[in-house]
């Protein structure tokens, strides 16, 4: 039997799926911030937390925005995904460390 190996994170973090949206998707569809989240039946609030990088975007809002942007949520969660975990491995680097993997029988 092998070994899993864990797929390997960029040394780069990645981008939080607000910068795309804030950035690419909002002036590409021409919408500003208020009727975006009024589209997408959310506080003004709410979306600008995301847009500012200072709230995760959820299940909710990625059906949401995917909704919106004729995408799947899938593409707004795994971006999300993809930025948590990295910040847990950076911030959990010295502490997972001291785990020892398992081997196989």
């Amino acid at each position: 039997m092998t070994d899993i190996q864990a797929a390997r994170r960029p040394a780069f973090e990645p981008t939080h799926p607000g910068v795309l949206l804030r950035d690419t998707v909002l002036p590409a569809i021409g919408l500003s911030v208020t009727a975006a989240a009024e589209r997408l039946g959310v506080s003004r609030q709410a979306l600008h937390a995301i847009l500012a990088e200072k709230a995760a975007v959820s299940p909710e809002m990625a059906a949401r925005l995917a909704r919106l942007c004729g995408n799947s949520p899938d593409l707004w969660l795994r971006m999300q995904q993809n930025r948590d975990l990295w910040r847990v491995e950076r911030d959990m680097a010295e502490e997972l460390g001291h785990i020892e993997p398992a081997k196989a029988a």
